[in-house]
């Protein structure tokens, strides 16, 4: 255990060290939330209600969004770049013959990255939406820790998806087309775009069950009150069980690519 911290601590640190690109990505995420809290509000003007949030919590909704962009890696980065790299070379072998393993190497290495852009990238365009904009916040200090534990399941669920994704390299080689893919689908069926509610019949109830939907809008809706008692317990064991579901999945596709590794190799 004491190694994966350790790895954890490194990859916030390596993050930590790109401070223009930090400043420059609270910049980016800034203007992105004043064009969308500023379209949401065209919507809602039309549409009061839509949805079934309100004006202050469609706009609390968009901040969040631009909050957890980096930190979830809706759109890809963080490991999977790297590990991609080290598949493609056959650098991996090196790591797969580790006394580490190699998931978990990886899904620290990224809660160190979350960490990181949680506070760096996160905090300071919240406050600007808070500042500029009428949002809502918690009042309670547990809900404020069930969010925080709602992110870091979706931060978990992001990576087994991201893994998988980057597993497929193996056969594949270069995993970029897959990756694309994945990110599109990931910041479409996430909520990023609109909250999932919105989405009309049969698409807005897949939307709701598949895990991209643990990403941000689950904690969207413990941040807002939207889940409590009951419901909020099956929102955060709904992230669980796809965390667990996909970690599974993952250590199974690296079993057949180790496999893979050790025929060639040998």
């Amino acid at each position: 255990m004491r190694l994966y911290v350790a790895v954890a601590v490194s990859g916030f640190r390596r993050f930590a060290t790109y401070r223009v690109a930090t400043a420059a990505g609270v910049f980016t995420n800034t203007v992105f939330g004043f064009i969308m809290a500023y379209t949401y509000i065209a919507l809602w003007d039309e549409r009061p209600g839509l949805g079934g949030y309100d004006l202050p919590e469609a706009l609390t909704f968009v901040w969040l969004g631009q909050a957890l962009l980096m930190t979830s890696a809706m759109m890809g980065g963080g490991f999977s770049d790297e590990l991609v790299e080290r598949i493609r070379t056959g650098d991996v072998a090196i790591d797969l013959y580790r006394p580490a393993d190699l998931q978990l190497w990886w899904l620290a290495a990224d809660l160190g990255r979350a960490a990181f852009h949680l506070l760096g990238r996160g905090i300071l365009p919240m406050v600007l939406g808070w500042l500029a904009f009428e949002l809502v916040l918690p009042a309670r200090p547990v809900v404020w820790a069930l969010f925080l534990l709602s992110v870091a399941l979706g931060v978990v669920v992001s990576f087994a998806i991201r893994y998988l994704v980057v597993l497929t390299a193996f056969w594949l080689l270069d995993g970029n087309g897959v990756s694309q893919m994945a990110n599109l689908v990931t910041v479409f069926f996430s909520g990023m775009l609109l909250p999932l509610p919105l989405f009309p019949g049969w698409l807005g109830e897949l939307a709701r069950v598949l895990p991209f939907s643990a990403l941000l809008q689950v904690p969207s809706d413990v941040f807002l009150g939207r889940v409590v008692g009951r419901d909020l317990v099956g929102a955060l064991l709904f992230q669980v069980a796809w965390a667990v579901a996909l970690l599974g999945a993952g250590r199974a596709l690296q079993s057949v690519a180790t496999r893979k590794v050790v025929v060639q190799g040998g």
